[in-house]
């Protein structure tokens, strides 16, 4: 929903959250605990009262790739 939203140009907004949860066909807080865990795990994000995709997970996904790479198996991190 988001990532669709977002690519039509047309993001999904905050306050729209009682029609994405009657969309969704779920209660309120388990709405709002999936929403928590997306903007937890950084796949979305909240800007200007809007929902975006978020490049967080990828970032934190390339760090822990070069620490494994190298504390893990001791590689040279140029090699990557």
């Amino acid at each position: 929903m988001v990532e669709e939203g977002q690519r039509k140009g047309e993001p999904l907004k905050t306050k729209d959250w009682k029609r994405l949860m009657e969309d969704l066909e779920v209660s309120r807080s388990a709405f709002y605990f999936m929403r928590n865990k997306l903007l937890g795990a950084g796949l979305i994000a909240v800007r200007s009262g809007e929902y975006r995709l978020s490049g967080m997970f990828s970032r934190d996904l390339a760090d822990m790739s070069r620490w494994w790479w190298t504390a893990v198996m001791g590689n040279d991190p140029e090699a990557l």
